[in-house]
């Protein structure tokens, strides 16, 4: 069974672009075009890893990351962040950013420390993106 990625992005073009890089990617790709949403849609479908554009509407990517680490407890494995429900039995999850915002690698790291499993810079290859989310999610 394919690992799901909900990724959310309010760029109907850019969406559609990397949903298909992934989908090619062997991966179950479920978008959502703004915060809410995706929140609906973690909440209803579930995922593996949801890959989050920092600005999008209604709820900025930075406060849906937030939310899901209120619903979600913490712990590590293989160097990487996991986020598990607290409440029922559903599976965990794994947060990355992809964004245009350019960060500095001590951010980066900061980000890491946080929880965040990675951020993807915009553009970015359609190869190296797929290694990235290989790395992320194993």
């Amino acid at each position: 069974m394919p690992k799901k990625i909900l990724y959310v992005e309010d760029d109907e073009d850019t969406r559609i672009l990397v949903k298909r890089v992934l989908e090619k990617g062997g991966y179950e790709v479920i978008v959502a075009a703004d915060g809410e949403e995706g929140l609906s849609k973690l909440e209803h479908e579930g995922a593996d890893l949801v890959l989050l554009d920092i600005i999008i509407p209604f709820i900025s990517g930075w406060d849906v990351f937030e939310r899901i680490r209120k619903t979600y407890r913490i712990y590590e494995e293989h160097g990487l962040h996991i986020y598990e429900k607290m409440r029922d039995a559903s599976p965990s999850v794994k947060v990355a950013f992809i964004s245009i915002i350019p960060v500095t690698e001590e951010r980066l790291s900061e980000l890491r420390e946080y929880g965040v499993s990675d951020y993807i810079m915009k553009p970015f290859d359609n190869e190296e993106l797929i290694r990235r989310i290989e790395r992320i999610l194993g």
